[in-house]
């Protein structure tokens, strides 16, 4: 892992990336919290154990707000430092086509996680990475736990981490979590990302339609003109040329400003006068 890592800016570490008035929107108390966890997954990865593995009997359950869905949180303590961690709903995509993909995809966009850990059945690795990448689109602070490597050795399949990592361009754990194996890793990689010690370059596609990715690159420039600062307008422009409703609503109000450091910042000392 060291040989990924990378020196971070002056400070990163005492500035978490998290959006506390996003997160506070959804209902998260952030009392005595240094960094924010979101923890993604398809359903049947292992992820519920992966939580509870992270935070042991530091937890608890409700619904989102405005939600019949159910939302879990618990906390860890690591390096002096305190994280709370929020199990979101099991989904294949970030599409926003059900109730669990839109709570999943707005906390990931909007609440802006310090860290958001991918889990992944060893086994069944390529389909899961569908989810991965979709994430990646989103946020760059991310580290992928591949879970359940005991049962994909009993199948005779092999997860070269180190490989994998290179192609995402972030930190991949491999773990079997229900048995610990793995956990000390996974805590130290979420830590070097939430610090800014592994500073990720997560891989992002383009697009093989040459017209598709012309619009895309215009439209893209035209949000980061808007927004500048904005690390994803790329998967902005997408979701626009979609016709994500939640994106557009965002664009129109600009919302969208929230989501960048420096007009955060901004907008809260604008309010605050």
């Amino acid at each position: 892992m060291n040989e990924n890592t990378t020196p971070s800016a002056p400070n990163c570490a005492t500035c978490p990336a998290h959006n506390v008035g996003n997160l506070k929107k959804l209902g998260l108390n952030l009392d005595d919290v240094d960094f924010i966890i979101a923890l993604a997954g398809n359903p049947n990865t292992g992820k519920s154990t992966v939580f509870n593995a992270l935070t042991g009997l530091r937890q608890h359950t409700g619904n989102w707000p405005g939600k019949t869905v159910t939302r879990a949180e618990g906390a860890f303590f690591y390096g002096g430092k305190k994280y709370k961690v929020v199990d979101l709903p099991g989904t294949y995509s970030l599409l926003s086509t059900s109730t669990d993909e839109e709570v999943a995809r707005n906390f990931i966009l909007f609440g802006q996680p310090d860290v958001t850990v991918i889990v992944a059945d060893a086994s069944r690795l390529e389909r899961n990475l569908n989810l991965a990448l979709q994430v990646l689109e989103i946020t760059e602070r991310s580290v992928l736990c591949v879970n359940l490597v005991d049962e994909a050795d009993r199948h005779g399949l092999k997860v070269d981490g180190r490989h994998l990592s290179r192609e995402l361009g972030i930190p991949v754990v491999l773990a079997s979590a229900r048995s610990g194996i793995g956990i000390p890793e996974l805590l130290q990689a979420i830590a070097e990302v939430a610090e800014g010690r592994f500073v990720c370059r997560p891989h992002r596609l383009t697009a093989n339609n040459p017209r598709l990715e012309s619009a895309v690159s215009r439209l893209a420039a035209l949000i980061e003109e808007q927004f500048p600062g904005l690390t994803n307008a790329r998967w902005v422009a997408l979701r626009l040329l979609e016709g994500d409703e939640r994106i557009i609503e965002a664009v129109r109000t600009g919302e969208l400003a929230s989501l960048v450091p420096a007009q955060r910042v901004a907008l809260t000392t604008g309010s605050a006068s």
